[in-house]
């Protein structure tokens, strides 16, 4: 199979957040002659800095054998799917509940999500995981076909086998 999948979300949450970490900057510039503000503003400026950073955007791609799920682009934040774990995807929504960064899911299963609700639903061999994203029906179509072809070579080597 020669098609590949790579998409990146862009999250326009981060911008808030870097705003937030400038503002801190400023703070901490601003007020550097208060006792403890000196040093608790700048290590929480760093704090935001970081965190808008690693999640700035949410990149899902194709890797042979395996679908590579990431945050960037700080690469605090990676997994790495097997296409031979992955039982089915199908297009899903997570809930107002669920939100957005990595956790469990009140419905079970794990979300990986960096803005809105649409997602594709992962059911894996022992759990699912949510991958959220802003092109759901592209993501759900590569990973359908994928494992198809995936379940076919399986089969078609397990005939072989018993033919011997």
């Amino acid at each position: 199979m020669n098609s590949t999948y790579k998409h990146t979300q862009q999250s326009p949450l981060c911008l808030l957040l870097y705003t937030l970490g400038i503002v801190f900057m400023v703070l901490s510039w601003t007020l550097r002659n208060e006792p403890v503000i000196e040093w608790i503003f700048p290590c929480v400026a760093a704090l935001i800095l970081l965190f808008a950073a690693s999640f700035h955007h949410l990149t899902v791609e194709d890797e042979g054998d395996a679908l590579s799920v990431r945050f960037g682009p700080l690469p605090l934040f990676h997994r790495t799917i097997r296409y031979a774990d992955i039982e089915s995807a199908e297009p899903g929504r997570t809930t107002i509940l669920d939100g957005w960064g990595i956790h469990m899911s009140l419905s079970g299963g794990w979300v990986w999500n960096l803005w809105g609700r649409d997602c594709v639903v992962l059911k894996l061999r022992k759990s699912s995981l949510r991958v959220g994203t802003d092109d759901v029906t592209n993501l759900a179509n590569f990973l359908t076909t994928r494992l198809q072809s995936i379940h076919r070579n399986q089969h078609s080597i397990k005939s072989n086998h018993e033919k011997r």
